[in-house]
């Protein structure tokens, strides 16, 4: 094997990542957690980061944080709430007139909450948050991002992807209310998301890819409430959960390497997936299937009242 061989089948890490100056990232969630760690990264390579999340004081005290690190870092904010649509809408608009977006990173998320709880919608919270929410940011700030010449679209789900809890049927979990079966369906939806982006998509200058980021101890985790689920936290995270900076690492790798590819499921490649370098995984069993994405476009059309992308070729 020559030196050339060899370097490709090195590892990925984030020192592969080329210079983003110039590049503008939208990161949902980027004040905590694996949302904070891809911040902070992308700015030690130069891109302009716009922190996306609820709090503005979080926001700002992430933001000094990151200037603290590194003194030359392009940094704003922007209040988002995936809970609440007029509120998200009118941000996004905001964003979509004056913002030119290269990176978009919908990585924010709920998880395990404990008895079933509505957005201010009325949609069930896990799904309202983790897939409607970044289905209705994604819709508005599509403008921001065919301004771009190549821009990429993240969507941040788990391995409970892969969980046959997480089935796409009664999306508001109005007949029976799991806290984890909610957040595998939200998770699922995440993927099929995706796919179905990714071919509306197809001829434009825009890429869709979604990844899982492993198992790592954060915000999710630690709010994670029950004596079962803080059992199993306890336990995990004695051994498989590593560290929010290397599952960053995944969408990292999907918004910057040049092997990424829209439609692709990146994953870490260490055993079952919980950690290591980022590469292609196989979907979830049937999340390709474009009668289960139309389903799923269509519902989060009628749920949000918001209808993009309806005509592929109209961005071609």
């Amino acid at each position: 094997m020559n030196s050339t061989s060899r370097a490709s089948a090195a590892p990925w890490t984030p020192d592969a990542i080329a210079d983003q100056q110039g590049r503008t990232a939208l990161i949902t969630g980027g004040n905590s957690g694996i949302g904070l760690e891809t911040a902070r990264v992308l700015a030690r390579h130069g891109a302009r980061l716009i922190l996306a999340g609820r709090s503005q004081n979080k926001l700002d005290e992430a933001a000094a944080g990151l200037r603290g690190e590194q003194p030359d870092a392009k940094i704003t904010t922007a209040v988002i709430d995936l809970g609440d649509l007029a509120s998200l809408q009118q941000a996004s608009k905001r964003l979509a007139e004056t913002e030119t977006i290269d990176l978009l990173f919908n990585n924010a998320g709920v998880m395990n909450i404990p008895e079933r709880r509505t957005t201010s919608d009325g949609f069930e919270l896990t799904f309202g948050t983790n897939h409607l929410g970044h289905f209705a940011l994604t819709a508005g700030l599509m403008p921001a991002l065919l301004r771009s010449p190549a821009a990429r679209i993240v969507t941040v789900s788990a391995i409970a992807a892969t969980w046959r809890m997480g089935r796409l049927e009664d999306l508001m979990s109005d007949r029976r209310y799991g806290a984890m079966s909610a957040y595998a369906k939200s998770k699922r939806a995440n993927v099929v998301f995706t796919q179905e982006l990714a071919r509306r998509l197809t001829g434009t200058s825009i890429e869709a890819l979604v990844v899982h980021p492993g198992s790592a101890m954060t915000n999710l985790q630690r709010h994670s409430q029950g004596p079962l689920s803080q059992l199993i936290v306890a336990l995990t995270s004695r051994t498989v959960m590593g560290s929010a900076e290397g599952a960053a690492w995944p969408s990292l790798y999907a918004a910057t390497s040049l092997d990424a590819h829209s439609g692709q499921f990146i994953a870490p490649a260490g055993r079952d997936q919980t950690a290591g370098s980022p590469k292609p995984v196989p979907l979830p069993r049937g999340a390709d299937d474009p009668a289960e994405g139309a389903f799923l476009w269509t519902e989060s059309e009628r749920l949000t009242g918001i209808h993009f992308l309806s005509d592929p070729t109209a961005l071609r």
